[in-house]
């Protein structure tokens, strides 16, 4: 939700920059919610030495989700309890990302308790809430910064009014701290004795004004996160730690190429019969297994010979996509008569796998089912498993739990619609988790692209910027659907649509390069693509800020200088000046080894990363265990400025993880694609940043705040990091990478087999533990 600005100061009892309506909702306690009007758009002037103004300066896709949240922001509620104690439940995914601490600092800054005393919890998929239940797009703390406040506000507010009556004295005239209401004469009373008295008889509308900005004592400062201590003794529970009687150990057993379906089983009753084992029934995706254990689950799944379908990528590999791709390309456009420079890169198929297995729990019956796992669009998710059942919507309830880890992928339900499957087929809850290899090989992939860039130039000017992005199609039927639509993204041209929305509505351009576009084609439906952390940003980024290098390189100039010039605007060039300074840009440094920086903005907050990359033989050749070596990053410097940072630490965290993305796209994650399937099956072929290859030197900055209000952070970083790294690799080596990542054509594992679609349990992990 947003505010409704009313001009000049705030007076009287009207709505305007810090005050806001909301509601005293009836309950047995103090209940509060919010409600806001959208604020009246408006449109800066266009920059006059641009030929045409950005997209995303006028509306950007965060901007969407935001005002698609606004209808339903007075159902989001804070609840203080008679013990003193706050309670929200936040219709978000906590994946990891940190949003239920940045949550809480929100609730304790206005409502005047510690940090300590808030529990933030997720909240069931609720279908009231319409579009305001979808995490994606760095969009949490900027769709619930103001009405989480709001409402935390009217409940101080209310506790206020009642103190009143009991201290003496106005409400203006009492101070809660530390969960405490404080009189004029020194008397006390904790909210928690005020919880039952403040409660509303009615619901009715509140106006409040927020805390300002100058009186925080929360928000801006760098906290700890409230699970930290949960997460490191093995405490916090996920959906597999989820207690429901009678859910029993699940997988499936899976196909060996993309898709394929199943024809046959030939041994049924020999599997049924195995030790532990209490049901084998098909499903719409394969061969579901019940049993006592995962292990006996691993072993039925193995033992089973199914004669399967082709599926829907049979035959294809790299370079036979590779090449639909490039014939699927646009057309840069006529080659203009003054210089130009203009490069073509491909990007690999990537694993969106979570460290976290995909897993899902379900107690289905004739009547009703109850779905637990970890989603980030349980709306969407509880209309389609109850479509998969043939129960009305009201007759399922899904509940959100802790996630290890998403980037993307659990926007996805695929676990959980398979576990209500399973659950109705064999009459009995199950506890489903995907093995591994599933994830790899028929889980949600990045997927591969091509990107052309052409960049023309007269002396120090800029003319304009072209750039291709072709891709195999990315699936976004699944809740960033939600906004524009879930419905409409299945539909064959609505979903074509939909994507270049999504695409123009990300990519922002940075610098002044005169005309500018940006065109998506995507093609080959034909595999489990996904919206993966910063979705198109990292490849689109990483082929114009290489190309803004080989610009620098034909006309002489600084790379760093020439971003530095074009940059349209104070914001940016300052976040780009720290890095340089921090990270001593332009310092000597020995053959093979360089700097490389890069810019990056989107969603209302901009980075940059300056990296130092090592591409020595010696490095490059050094000997890792079953591991794709190569270049090393050593150093990394990223600055960050989005807005406000409600805590920085956490920012800080989050920035950390962008970075290790950053260099495992450009350096070693990929998948390879053999005859319709994947080779990787596990973590251990899959060559993510390890510890062997992660920057010894790391300093993340956060910048001071520049707004009032936050800006997206949770993807933010993926982009400049992979782009300074690749423009390292082509400073330090003397040749552009166009490649990525740039070790693909590494193959440093033996692939296991398809077929059984899972390896043995290792026997052998001792051996590698010291």
């Amino acid at each position: 939700m947003t505010e409704t600005e009313a001009s000049g100061d705030d007076r009287g009892d009207g709505v305007g920059r810090r005050r806001f309506l909301g509601y005293l909702v009836a309950a047995p306690t103090l209940v509060a919610a919010a409600e806001l009007s959208p604020a009246t758009a408006t449109t800066a002037a266009a920059d006059a030495r641009l030929p045409s103004p950005e997209i995303t300066e006028v509306a950007d896709l965060n901007d969407l989700m935001t005002l698609a949240a606004l209808p339903t922001a007075n159902l989001v509620r804070v609840e203080v309890n008679p013990d003193g104690t706050v309670s929200f439940a936040l219709p978000r995914a906590e994946v990891g990302q940190g949003i239920t601490t940045s949550t809480s600092m929100l609730i304790a800054e206005e409502l005047g308790v510690p940090l300590e005393r808030v529990r933030v919890t997720l909240a069931d998929a609720r279908p009231e809430l319409l579009f305001n239940q979808l995490t994606g797009a760095s969009n949490t703390t900027i769709s619930t910064y103001t009405p989480v406040r709001v409402a935390a506000a009217l409940a101080r507010h209310r506790l206020l009014e009642v103190a009143a009556k009991e201290l003496g004295g106005s409400p203006g005239e009492l101070t809660v701290k530390d969960g405490v209401v404080t009189g004029r004469s020194g008397r006390r009373v904790d909210i928690g004795a005020l919880a039952g008295r403040a409660a509303s008889a009615r619901t009715r509308k509140v106006s409040v004004e927020l805390t300002p900005r100058a009186d925080f004592t929360v928000i801006g400062t760098p906290r700890n996160r409230i699970d930290a201590l949960e997460a490191v003794t093995g405490r916090k529970k996920f959906a597999m730690d989820v207690d429901v009687p009678g859910a029993k150990p699940t997988m499936v057993c899976r196909p060996p190429t993309i898709n394929g379906g199943v024809g046959s089983v030939r041994n049924l009753p020999e599997v049924r019969s195995m030790a532990g084992v209490t049901h084998v029934v098909e499903i719409s995706t394969g061969v579901a297994v019940r049993a006592e254990t995962f292990g006996q689950c691993v072993d039925a799944v193995r033992a089973l010979r199914v004669d399967w379908e082709p599926g829907t990528a049979e035959g294809k590999s790299d370079e036979t996509v590779l090449r639909e791709l490039e014939k699927a390309e646009l057309p840069l456009g006529p080659k203009p008569p003054t210089p130009f420079v203009e490069g073509r890169f491909s990007f690999a198929f990537r694993s969106n796998s979570a460290l976290e297995p995909n897993c899902a729990v379900a107690d289905v019956r004739s009547d009703r089912a109850e779905i637990w796992a970890s989603l980030k669009s349980p709306i969407v998710a509880q209309q389609s498993i109850a479509a998969r059942l043939g129960l009305p919507e009201r007759s399922v309830t899904v509940h959100v739990t802790q996630g290890g880890g998403s980037f993307g992928r659990k926007l996805f339900f695929d676990a959980a619609l398979e576990a209500a499957e399973v659950s109705r087929k064999v009459g009995a809850p199950v506890r489903l988790m995907w093995h591994r290899a599933d994830d790899a090989r028929q889980g949600r992939t990045h997927p591969m692209a091509t990107s052309r860039v052409r960049i023309a130039y007269s002396g120090d000017t800029v003319l304009s910027y072209r750039q291709r992005h072709t891709s195999v199609s990315t699936d976004l039927g699944h809740g960033l659907g939600e906004v524009v639509t879930a419905l409409a993204a299945r539909l064959p041209v609505g979903d074509i649509g939909f994507s270049e929305t999504f695409f123009q509505l990300s990519q922002t351009m940075s610098y002044d390069f005169g005309a500018n576009d940006r065109l998506l084609t995507e093609t080959d439906r034909g595999f489990n693509t996904g919206s993966m952390r910063n979705v198109y940003s990292p490849d689109v980024t990483c082929a114009r800020e290489l190309m803004v290098d080989r610009l620098a390189e034909r006309t002489g100039r600084d790379p760093y200088r020439l971003r530095r010039d074009f940059l349209r605007d104070e914001r940016s060039r300052a976040v780009l000046e720290k890095a340089a300074e921090a990270g001593d840009w332009g310092r000597s440094m020995s053959s093979g080894t360089a700097q490389g920086i890069a810019f990056h903005a989107e969603y209302k907050a901009c980075s940059a990363a300056l990296v130092e990359i090592d591409c020595r033989p010696e490095t490059v050749n050094r000997p890792i265990r079953n591991g794709v070596t190569g270049p090393r990053v050593t150093r990394v410097v990223f600055v960050v400025d989005v807005g406000l940072a409600v805590n920085p630490r956490g920012l800080e965290a989050q920035m950390m993880g962008c970075v290790m993305d950053g260099i495992a796209l450009t350096l070693t994650s990929s998948l390879h694609l053999r005859d319709g399937h994947f080779l990787e099956a596990s973590w251990d072929n899959y060559f993510y940043t390890r510890q062997w290859n992660t920057p010894p030197e790391l300093r993340v900055i956060v910048m001071p705040s520049t707004s009032e209000e936050p800006g997206g952070a949770g993807e933010l970083g993926v982009a400049a990091a992979m782009a300074a790294v690749a423009c390292a690799y082509g400073r330090a080596t003397g040749t552009m990478p166009t490649h990525f990542p740039v070790n693909h054509d590494t193959l440093a594992f033996e692939p296991k087999p398809t077929v059984p679609p899972i390896p043995a349990s290792p026997t052998d992990g001792l051996n590698h533990a010291r």
